[in-house]
């Protein structure tokens, strides 16, 4: 299994996207998605290099901290499983085109692990 990106996930409110859009691209980073709920902003010369703002998860529980993006989820899924990590979304086909789920760390922050489908 392969890491593919990781990515921060900052919390924000509604009214403040705009604002985060706006602050981050003075930085050189241009937006890459936006599924109202949740917009990806990255660099143009490193695509991988990536931060997103949620206002809420659309489909889960709980919102994740980060995400980690891996070329076979499935395995992940399973490595997870076995070691006996707490499982806070389970693993599933979304609507957007990404296969994932939510696990707990150490920490106690959420991470969203996903692959592209």
């Amino acid at each position: 299994m392969a890491i593919r990106r990781v990515m921060p996930i900052v919390h924000s409110e509604d009214e403040d996207m705009d604002q985060n859009r706006d602050f981050y691209g003075r930085l050189g980073f241009e937006e890459v998605m936006n599924h109202g709920w949740i917009m990806t902003l990255a660099s143009p010369t490193t695509p991988a290099a990536q931060v997103s703002f949620m206002t809420s998860d659309k489909t889960a529980p709980v919102s994740p901290d980060i995400s980690v993006e891996v070329d076979d989820v499935d395995a992940a899924y399973a490595a997870i499983r076995e070691a006996g990590a707490e499982i806070v979304h389970p693993l599933q086909d979304e609507e957007w085109g990404v296969r994932r789920f939510f696990v707990r760390d150490p920490n106690g922050r959420v991470v969203n692990v996903l692959s592209h489908r």
